[in-house]
């Protein structure tokens, strides 16, 4: 069994591997630029939403507030008549990517500590590096793409843009599992 806390060298530089490559995919190589697309009308669609004072936060329309109410007549009509979707409203002002990016550091962080929670369970000091990098992959590669499929089944994200999270999952959890196996403590002598 190995401690978290010397498992810490493996944590923040997989924590570090994430960020770096995560960095290349949405900047250097824009494989998620067409993840998003503007909406039709979104001069008259903005101007709506202001008028309505709409305040941040997550939205679904039609929107039923019981399973009782779902399965009204009017609520069906709404459902086949469309638009049917989810919509997420964020404060007004420019984005604070600062702000992400360091919440999405700590995410990769806390996944990289779970991770070697799982791993120090199982494994022992100067376990072989593919032993480690297979527990520590497994581990990984749940952790950073379960969320895409949540998405997928529960918010009608679209499968492309799943599909494209879910290879940056692979990545990350690769990644966090090459870090692991490279600086796993050696067995004591």
């Amino acid at each position: 069994m190995v401690s978290v806390a010397e498992l810490w060298m493996p944590i923040l530089v997989s924590a570090v591997a994430v960020f770096i490559a995560s960095s290349i995919f949405h900047i250097c190589i824009p494989i998620h630029k067409s993840d998003y697309t503007r909406s039709p009308g979104e001069d008259k669609l903005c101007e709506l939403l202001r008028g309505e004072n709409i305040q941040p936060g997550s939205y679904m329309f039609p929107h039923c507030d019981d399973m009782k109410q779902l399965q009204s007549e009017e609520m069906m009509r709404k459902f086949t008549q469309g638009p049917v979707g989810f919509m997420t409203i964020l404060p007004s002002g420019p984005p604070g990517m600062g702000k992400n990016l360091m919440l999405w550091f700590l995410q990769s962080v806390l996944i990289s500590v779970l991770v070697a929670y799982i791993a120090g369970i199982g494994l022992g000091p100067g376990t072989e590096y593919m032993k480690v990098f297979r527990l520590t992959a497994t581990a990984g590669i749940m952790a950073y793409t379960m969320g895409a499929l949540t998405d997928y089944i529960w918010k009608g994200q679209q499968l492309s843009v799943v599909f494209k999270f879910i290879f940056d999952g692979v990545v990350y959890g690769l990644l966090t599992a090459g870090v692991f196996g490279w600086l796993w403590p050696n067995a004591m002598s």
